[in-house]
């Protein structure tokens, strides 16, 4: 669970508001005219007639949860976001949604159950502290003790995923590295998820990942069930340059 921080930009739209423009001008009867002058143009709308309502244009819709700091940290380019929102900054329980980029703004996949770090979310993620790094993230390369599902994104088969033992909870970890998608916390893109190469130093931890969950807490990445992994590998495309954007709802609302 090595971080690597991407930083990235935001902007939070503001939702337009229908303006109405109500017409005015005199009467038939009006006074003051000259004999003679030219009588004033009419209206285009009829005495006692609703002016016409102006609808503005909505702006773009945003994310839900993201607040203008976390929204400003995603790329213009980027266009597609999983959205990782702890349930709190201890805890280890968290929902995953994968949002696209269209035409009219943000638009939002199903919610997945997911777990991250035994003990929540930090900001400043050491090796060994349990807890998953906050922030926004690029997402580059994938892989997997599995052959390829049909990722889109780089994928490096290799036995080197194997894991063994048991979870926080008992539970066995077998499988969890199935399928994975590396986090850009703390390493190097466009290399394997195995490459331990450590831009921040091995103190600043590293190795984050999207993997299978295990059904329960783990030591910094985002375990997701099966399917979904499958499904997000199929649906990732680094031509929209995907980001992952992770903490706990009240950090990520700011």
């Amino acid at each position: 669970m090595v971080p690597r921080r991407t930083a990235v930009g935001l902007g939070l739209g503001l939702l337009g508001s229908p303006l109405l423009f109500t017409g005015c001008g005199g009467g038939a009867g009006a006074t003051g005219r000259r004999a003679g002058a030219p009588r004033p143009a009419p209206t285009a709308t009829a005495p006692g007639a609703r002016a016409p309502r102006i609808q503005a244009e909505a702006a773009p819709r945003a994310i839900t949860g993201l607040g203008p700091r976390t929204t400003a940290a995603i790329p213009e380019h980027c266009r597609q976001a999983v959205v990782v929102t702890g349930r709190g900054r201890n805890s280890p329980r968290c929902t995953v949604v994968v949002h696209e980029r269209t035409a009219t703004g943000w638009q939002a996949g199903p919610a997945w159950p997911a777990h991250n770090a035994l003990r929540g979310w930090s900001a400043h993620h050491m090796a060994g502290d349990l807890r998953s790094p906050l922030g926004v993230y690029t997402l580059s390369d994938a892989g997997g003790l599995l052959s390829d599902p049909g990722s889109r994104l780089p994928y490096h088969r290799s036995t080197g995923f194997t894991t063994r033992g048991t979870g926080f909870q008992g539970e066995p970890l077998a499988g969890a590295f199935d399928y994975v998608v590396a986090i850009d916390y703390n390493r190097a893109r466009g290399t394997s998820p195995l490459d331990w190469t450590r831009p921040l130093g091995p103190g600043r931890g590293g190795g984050v990942r999207l993997h299978v969950g295990h059904g329960g807490p783990t030591h910094g990445c985002v375990g997701v069930a099966r399917p979904h992994m499958r499904g997000l590998l199929r649906t990732l495309d680094p031509h929209r340059h995907p980001v992952v954007v992770m903490g706990y709802a009240d950090w990520l609302a700011r």
